[in-house]
């Protein structure tokens, strides 16, 4: 798993020039999918992070596909199941999620689209340790911040980093 963190005053964050159509998720509970479209063709997730009336979000940008790969590789044919979900429009367009599924509460198990718990998560995390944090890629305000976070034994991210703290 990889995911990038946009804080209240950060430049980078759709929350940064206020509350707007495009950005009212991000605004709103937390738990909830903030999906919104980039470059006019790819999708991005984040989930709501903060309480309402802060916009805080983490953006999705990788995940393990471990189960659904037939499906997935309907919707994204591949050559590697890496290449499956290894970036956040990669991952969008592999498990369908586009702006229908702006607000959907991520909590709930009977939403089109939720957060599940792993019940190996001590293994999984041992096994693909350490957490790594990096600055942010794919953007141009605000990137050198360290909020950037994935598991270093991951196949399943979209570039590795300079960890935070070990640059020059």
């Amino acid at each position: 798993m990889e995911t990038e963190a946009y804080l209240v005053g950060d430049a980078a964050s759709h929350g940064a020039p206020g509350l707007t159509n495009r950005n009212r998720v991000m605004f709103g509970h937390p738990g909830h999918a903030y999906v919104y479209l980039i470059y006019g063709f790819h999708y991005c997730v984040n989930v709501v992070c903060r309480p309402t009336g802060i916009a805080e979000a983490l953006l999705i940008r990788a995940v393990e596909a471990t189960f659904g790969e037939k499906q997935m590789t309907a919707r994204r044919p591949v050559g590697k199941p890496r290449e499956l979900t290894n970036g956040p429009g990669k991952l969008c367009q592999a498990m369908n999620i586009t702006r229908t599924l702006d607000g959907v509460d991520l909590c709930n198990a009977q939403s089109e689209l939720f957060i599940a718990e792993n019940p190996e998560l001590k293994k999984f995390r041992k096994e693909k340790g350490p957490m790594v944090t990096t600055t942010r890629i794919g953007i141009t305000k605000a990137a050198e911040l360290p909020l950037r976070f994935y598991l270093d034994g991951s196949e399943f991210i979209s570039r590795r980093g300079v960890p935070a703290g070990s640059r020059d």
